[in-house]
């Protein structure tokens, strides 16, 4: 069946219809509903790539195995079709994603490197900035609210 040269096989509608058991009026209704699109030679005769039987097998298996309609068909290849596309843009992104992230990840390590190289272990500690000891805080501060304040007690001794 395969055509004369190395290129790609192509086949004509007799040749389809007798491999998948089917009638070659089935195939131009397949052609008419969309489904299928061979191509044509200068003499209008149409010729079945392997992708086109590959799509009329899918045809042939949603429609006897599944009982699916040709309107059905035609909604689950547009979908495929769909999919595949969403299929390719997803793996695009991710691949995007991937090469951002190692891209960031490898400016993050150059920049620690850099930072690392630049300081030393007393960097870490500053001798400037002194935390204040609890008695030393100024009026007012947190040692000396802690203290109960002490009111003057009333001459009967009560509070």
């Amino acid at each position: 069946m395969p055509g004369k040269g190395t290129g790609p096989a192509y086949y004509m509608i007799s040749a389809v219809a007798r491999r998948y058991n089917i009638h070659p009026q089935t195939l131009r209704l397949y052609e008419r509903e969309g489904l299928l699109k061979p191509s044509r030679t200068e003499g209008n005769t149409r010729l079945y790539s392997d992708a086109d039987l590959a799509q009329l097998e899918t045809i042939l298996a949603l429609t006897r195995d599944l009982g699916v309609n040709l309107a059905g068909v035609e909604i689950i290849l547009n979908m495929r079709t769909k999919m595949d596309r969403m299929q390719g843009e997803v793996n695009e992104f991710m691949a995007y994603v991937k090469q951002e992230l190692a891209r960031g990840l490898g400016d993050w390590e150059q920049r620690l490197g850099t930072a690392l190289v630049r300081s030393s272990p007393t960097d870490l500690v500053r001798t400037d900035q002194r935390m204040p000891a609890d008695d030393t805080e100024e009026p007012g501060g947190a040692a000396q609210r802690s203290q109960p304040s002490r009111r003057p007690r009333a001459a009967d001794g009560s509070e």
